[in-house]
Parts: C-alpha cells; structure tokens; sequence
C-alpha cells in the first residue's frame, strides 16, 4: 500500500552575539606630548573614566584603577607636617567625587600601587554610557624637593561580562561581582586577567553575604549623591546627542 506522506523542516539559525565596550575620559585633556606634565601639591587633574557598550549584548561593567603609593612626607591644608614629620606610604593621587552609581568590589595593594576595582551597579545596554567613576583627582599635598621629575602614572582598565546567565545574586551589585569571580577564573594568565582580581577583606565579606564597601568610598558616595542628579541630566543629555 502507497502512504501519503510529508515531511517539513524548521532549521534555528543563530547568531553569536558580541560584548565589546570604549572605555573613555572625555574630561582628560593631557599635554601635547601625551602627558600632564610638572603637576603641582594638591593639583586637581580632571579624569573621568566611563564605559560605553558598542556589542550587541547586555553586559556587567567594571574599572579598576591603580593609585601609585610612594614613602614620602605630606602636610595638611595648613601645611602642618602629617605624621611626625617622618615620610609615610601614601597614595599619590585621591579619586574626587566617586558616584554613587558604581560599587567598589575589591581594593588591593600590587606593588607600588592600590588597585581599586569597582562594578556598575546596572546593567549596561548596547549604546549605553555610565555615569563617570569620578571627575577628577587630586595629586598628594607632599613637601616640595621630592618625587621631581618622577613619571607617575594612574591607569585605568575597563572590563565587561556577558549579562545573561553569567551572575547570580538578588540585585545587579551581587551579580556583577559573582560574574566578575568567574571572568577572574576565565582569564586567568590570559591576556584580559585582572589587575587585581580579589583582595582577602572583600572575598570574606562576600562570603558573608555583605557589600564591600571601604570606608573612605563611602564617605566619597555620601558626597556625590547630591550631585547625581546633574550627573545622569548630563548623562541623557550625551546620549541624546
């Protein structure tokens, strides 16, 4: 006996999706040899370190930054000599008006210098920018006749991880910074490792279910949320343009 028959055929077609970012400080405008030369005490020098995600994916965000640390004798605003008058490692340059928007996640000293790494506390669009880290930072009031002609770098890594399936935790900030354990593990000895991935404070507080959060970030959070909302103004205002 012949049997009608038929068959059909439904073929899925996939395409492998891309998380690329631009990390950027637009307020940065450096000498034309490429540096900010002969900075002074106390100087404010505008950075403003930002991310925008030009993939095609919802991604976690993050920057670390390494803040040079050198043993040397520093003053108060009324130029009283700190510490005895004895030199004393200190961080060479201070981050000014840390927003609110971003979490700090591990703080570790490398070296000469303290790696801060923080996580955006949403998840970033394609053609989306954050809100900067900072706006700007303040090199050390130290005694004049040290560090001349020293070079002294600040440098910034921006990083991005897969939004989907990547994290787990209640709210962004949790699964940012479970996200941003398995991109450790991932890129281990690889070419986008971490500057400094873990710290021990910050992994014992994540085991315990806190937020790593160091005192003197909060201090600089509390100060910038009265300024938020200029912030994410300016913010809608670029991304309108």
């Amino acid at each position: 006996m012949a049997y009608l028959t038929d068959k059909d055929e439904v073929v899925n077609q996939f395409t492998v999706g891309r998380v690329e970012i631009e990390g950027k400080e637009p307020s940065y405008t450096p000498d034309p040899g490429g540096k900010t030369e002969d900075i002074v005490p106390t100087e404010v020098i505008p950075k403003d370190p930002q991310i925008t995600n030009t993939g095609k994916n919802d991604a976690y965000v993050y920057v670390d930054v390494s803040i040079p640390i050198a043993k040397v004798i520093t003053v108060d605003a009324q130029g009283k000599r700190l510490n005895g008058g004895s030199a004393a490692e200190t961080e060479l340059f201070t981050m000014n008006e840390v927003s609110s928007r971003w979490t700090l996640m591990y703080q570790k000293r490398t070296g000469d210098s303290m790696i801060y790494t923080y996580s955006y506390n949403e998840i970033l669009a394609p053609q989306k920018t954050t809100l900067p880290l900072f706006q700007s930072v303040t090199f050390a009031n130290i005694v004049e006749g040290q560090l001349e002609e020293k070079q002294l770098e600040v440098p910034v890594n921006f990083y991005a991880i897969q939004a989907l399936n990547t994290g787990e935790g209640t709210n962004v900030v949790q699964q940012a910074a479970d996200a941003w354990l398995k991109y450790v593990n991932q890129n281990d000895g690889q070419a986008g490792a971490a500057a400094a991935p873990l710290s021990d404070v910050q992994t014992l507080q994540n085991e315990a279910g806190e937020t790593p959060e160091s005192e003197d970030s909060t201090g600089q959070n509390e100060e910038a949320e009265a300024a938020e909302q200029n912030e994410e103004t300016e913010a809608a205002g670029q991304e309108e343009s």
